[in-house]
């Protein structure tokens, strides 16, 4: 056999683009730069590598900054214990009207999740360990977290890692709301994955982050945060317009200093008329959305 001429006749490999993924913007001020990626906290392995604009904004950054640095486990573990649970002794069965009751009770039955593995969470851990379990049927994963990615590509360029909160901060927030509030979360959450809705939500904003489709983004950032329900009010003013101008004041003290940061977000901070780019406007940086 001739090997070369067989080499050479065979059919050319092709090497498919990596596509868009999310949504990134250059921010600029006296002279210094960083950058701003939009995070989804669950994928799919087949979401990786990100495209070039991205590990190249990265490589050029001195530090990666996200709002939790998640390969330090202990710090959310205490303020989940702290936030998420009820002291020793006390039940969530005490907590939720008999009708909530019952409702919790199918849809941990239907998770083949027994009620004495959850009765010490309060409900709004208890909502988000069932959505979040719904999700990973649909095979979205934690793991797959764009997080992940970010920081494992910061250690191999032994970058520093900044983080914009706490989890103590994250979690606490929360416990902002009441009991009568919690039960309406967890009920609003138990529609939404009786009816479908919870997998169409994540999965359509996912969907729409794996191809940068930021017009499809917009719309359903509207539409988690409209209305008159708990989560989404929940969604909009506490979780999204309450820290977004904390992160912010602490994104223009990063860029005060010497560093490129690279700012790794969760895409909804990034949407809307008061998101982060826009704060960022409105302090005099200038803005670019790169996609």
């Amino acid at each position: 056999m001739n090997v070369p001429n067989a080499v050479a006749t065979a059919e050319p490999i092709e090497l498919k683009p990596v596509p868009r993924r999310g949504a990134l913007y250059r921010v600029q001020h006296e002279g210094k730069t960083s950058y701003l990626f939009g995070t989804i906290h669950v994928g799919k392995q087949a979401f990786f590598p990100l495209e070039p604009e991205v590990t190249s904004a990265l490589a050029h950054a001195s530090s990666l900054v996200l709002e939790l640095d998640t390969r330090v486990h202990e710090p959310f573990q205490r303020a989940l214990a702290k936030y998420g649970s009820y002291p020793a002794g006390e039940s969530i069965t005490r907590h939720l009207s008999p009708h909530a009751l019952a409702r919790l009770e199918r849809a941990l039955a239907k998770a083949g999740i027994p009620l004495s593995n959850v009765e010490g969470y309060r409900p709004w851990l208890v909502a988000n360990i069932l959505v979040g379990g719904e999700i990973e049927k649909h095979g979205y994963h934690r793991n797959n977290g764009v997080e992940g990615f970010l920081l494992s590509a910061a250690e191999k360029q032994k970058k520093r890692v900044r983080e914009l909160e706490t989890a103590d901060y994250q979690l606490s927030l929360f416990a902002s709301l009441d009991d009568a509030q919690q039960e309406q979360y967890l009920l609003e959450n138990l529609d939404d994955l009786d009816n479908g809705k919870a997998v169409q939500k994540s999965a359509g904003l996912i969907d729409a982050w794996s191809t940068a489709d930021a017009a499809r983004i917009a719309v359903l950032a509207r539409e988690l945060t409209s209305g008159d329900t708990v989560s989404a009010t929940f969604m909009d003013r506490t979780l999204l317009r309450q820290r977004n101008p904390q992160m912010t004041a602490h994104i223009e003290a990063i860029m005060r200093s010497d560093e490129v940061a690279f700012v790794g977000i969760g895409l909804l901070h990034l949407v809307g008329e008061d998101s982060i780019p826009e704060l960022l406007r409105r302090r005099g940086y200038a803005v670019e959305q790169m996609y």
